[in-house]
């Protein structure tokens, strides 16, 4: 039987936290450690009760340490970052820095060049760096990268993406609300969205924004086979009618050549799927999560043609 691997968990009071837990547990694994500035993390209780946990990064570093410098099978393998964007990159070389691989939630990074001196690290301390692609992982995504793949070599598709999901005030109040924390809304919940976009239609060649306000943005994606109209939106007041009386808060749609992917179901063991294939060496690194951070980065910093 193979011998459970330690993991620490840094961000263990934010809201993709649980399913990172639930991912180490399905796996066979065990959480170890965990960090949070804030202590409201009794969902540890439903996976890992007997783990430590440190509200300060610096004893927490100080912990992971001295269970490297034991030698005696304690050391942390990989440590699960779920931390708010703009710390995704120190976390990352913490971990690296103890000896650690790191499963970083996305954005891995806000900027290109971050990703750029993170392959430098990782070379130089021999570990591994991985992030969360879920939606390379959903069925419906790889059936239509595959018919993609197998369709005309030289057509370009029309596509529609789009992604509502309400957000109340708390939202603009906390680092998401932030820019220089959390990248904007483009970034913070369409990062995924663009990478599966470019993973399965091909390099990108042109990004536009029409439209950019702090709960919205939309825009256009060319690609090396499609044609991309994106709208991305944290206002209640977009998502359809008969999805809100339903009690539902998200909407997502993917339309190519006017047809609908259908992708809202499967979505609640991706992270599970996602860890399974990064213990079995087929996780995605740094370069996988490239282009999507360049088109995020872009849409940042361009200004918008409306």
């Amino acid at each position: 039987m193979t011998q459970p691997l330690n993991f620490a968990l840094i961000g263990a009071a934010g809201y993709i936290a649980p399913r990172h837990m639930k991912a180490i547990k399905d796996t066979g694994n065990r959480l170890v450690v965990a960090l949070d500035p804030f202590d409201s993390v009794g969902t540890m209780d439903k996976f890992f009760p007997q783990a430590d946990f440190f509200t300060e990064p610096e004893r927490f570093d100080r912990y992971m340490d001295k269970l490297r410098r034991k030698n005696q099978g304690e050391a942390i393998k990989y440590v699960s970052i779920c931390s708010p964007n703009y710390l995704h990159d120190a976390h990352i070389r913490l971990a690296l820095r103890n000896g650690a691989n790191a499963i970083c939630e996305k954005p891995i990074v806000l900027n290109p060049w971050n990703v750029d001196a993170l392959q430098e690290i990782e070379k130089e301390s021999g570990m591994k760096i991985f992030t969360i692609l879920q939606l390379r992982h959903h069925p419906a995504i790889i059936e239509l990268r595959n018919k993609i793949a197998n369709g005309p070599k030289d057509k370009i598709y029309d596509v529609e993406l789009s992604y509502f999901t309400s957000r109340g005030r708390w939202y603009f109040i906390s680092w998401k609300g932030d820019i220089q924390k959390s990248g904007g809304v483009a970034t913070n919940i369409g990062v995924h969205f663009f990478d599966m976009l470019s993973w399965i239609f091909g390099e990108v060649n042109d990004v536009q924004v029409t439209l950019s306000k702090p709960d919205k943005v939309s825009g256009y994606l060319g690609l090396a086979k499609a044609r991309v109209n994106w709208k991305l939106s944290l206002d209640v007041n977009d998502i359809p009618k008969n999805i809100l009386e339903k009690n539902q808060f998200t909407y997502r749609s993917i339309k190519v050549e006017g047809e609908e992917i259908e992708f809202s179901d499967g979505f609640t063991d991706l992270h599970t799927l996602s860890y399974q294939k990064i213990l079995d060496g087929e996780g995605y690194g740094l370069e996988a999560a490239r282009n999507s951070i360049e088109i995020v980065h872009r849409i940042r910093n361009i200004k918008p043609l409306g």
